[in-house]
């Protein structure tokens, strides 16, 4: 199918193949609807005339913009987008959908364009649990362990603000107050949970991310600047990726890998404590305008952990639009997040607000 990355650069490009991750949805029996849109190759926070469906004044959250409206405007059941810093989550926060993040590297990505090899991830997004435990059976992400439903009266969540809370919006805040009253109403333990005191300083883990996303995206767009020979078809911005990346010390780019490395297992020794974390999936509902699609502050550090997450849209904000929180387990955990994700966001979903609005009238 027509595949132009969101870029005048590939302007009537159609690749000879499909992605692995198409060919084998595919072969699964999956009938593919068409391409969705991006923005320009992913990276970027603005682009494609895409609306959210529920306010034709405001974004539906980027990257992969096309792929959650789609989904929220019951044009198909199913998409897939990739995720960076929080280009699969946020937009579902927005458009009020559900959305999976699964663990890095989990999952076929040939042939897709990637910014960053250290974080990219694809993700999808569906209109109800059932149909993001389908792509995941039809992917083959294994059980670490076989496993057992927990009941809701024996979960234990712990909820974690993160070290970018400051940014929450009201409506995120209101979704996870009202999240653990709901929970604790049905008998679920509830505990807020302090982030690894060493990777508390939001300036280092967005300076670090920064770091290794600048120089990978230099190296993954490398080509496309020297195709752009007027240089009139790149973004400004993706053309600055390329002369940027050879400005980071190699040792400082050592020094974030390093970072995340060390977060990682941090992290994970935190969500063994619990049934999952919970988190915001995004800073508030979806801002006015397109063009802006909003922060990936509350994503990029479980990108980057590479942890599995689930977008649960259960709540709506001041403005009527919809605002979700994100369900998060150990690395590989996949499947049992499906499990006690599916378990938690029954009463979310029942009594959060937003959960009327994934059927139709």
């Amino acid at each position: 199918m027509p595949t132009e990355y969101g870029c005048p650069l590939y302007e009537g490009n159609r690749p000879n193949a499909d992605a692995s991750i198409v060919a084998i949805m595919r072969m699964a029996g999956a009938l593919i609807l068409g391409k969705t849109t991006t923005t320009e190759f992913t990276v970027l926070n603005s682009g494609p005339d895409t609306t959210n469906p529920h306010d034709p004044d405001r974004t539906p959250g980027g990257s992969s913009a096309g792929s959650a409206a789609a989904v929220a405007d019951f044009q198909a059941p199913l998409s897939f987008g990739t995720q960076t810093g929080g280009s699969v989550i946020r937009p579902a926060s927005y458009t009020g959908t559900y959305a999976m993040k699964p663990t890095f590297n989990t999952i076929a990505g040939g042939g897709i364009k990637v910014a960053s090899i250290e974080f990219d991830t694809i993700g999808y997004f569906a209109r109800c649990m059932e149909d993001l435990q389908l792509i995941t059976d039809v992917l083959s992400l294994p059980a670490v362990q076989p496993i057992k439903r927990i009941p809701l009266h024996e979960a234990k969540v712990g909820f974690v603000k993160s070290p970018f809370w400051s940014s929450a919006g009201p409506g995120t805040i209101a979704a996870m107050e009202k999240a653990a009253e709901i929970l604790r109403k049905h008998g679920v333990t509830v505990e807020d949970v302090e982030f690894p005191h060493e990777f508390s300083d939001a300036a280092a883990l967005t300076d670090t991310f920064k770091a290794i996303f600048v120089t990978d995206s230099g190296a993954s767009f490398y080509k496309d600047y020297l195709m752009d020979t007027t240089k009139t078809k790149l973004d400004p911005a993706v053309r600055a990726f390329v002369d940027d990346a050879p400005k980071y010390p190699r040792e400082e780019v050592r020094q974030a890998f390093d970072y995340y490395a060390a977060l990682r297992p941090a992290l994970d020794k935190i969500a063994t404590k619990y049934s999952a974390l919970i988190t915001p999936s995004a800073v508030d509902e979806a801002p006015l305008g397109i063009g802006d699609m909003g922060s990936p502050i509350f994503n990029s550090v479980w990108t980057g952990a590479r942890m599995p997450v689930i977008q649960v849209p259960a709540f709506a904000g001041s403005n009527a639009m919809p605002v979700g929180l994100s369900l998060i387990a150990r690395t590989y955990c996949d499947q049992y997040l499906l499990s006690i994700a599916t378990v938690l966001a029954e009463p979310l979903m029942r009594e959060g607000g937003w959960g009327k609005k994934l059927v139709h009238d």
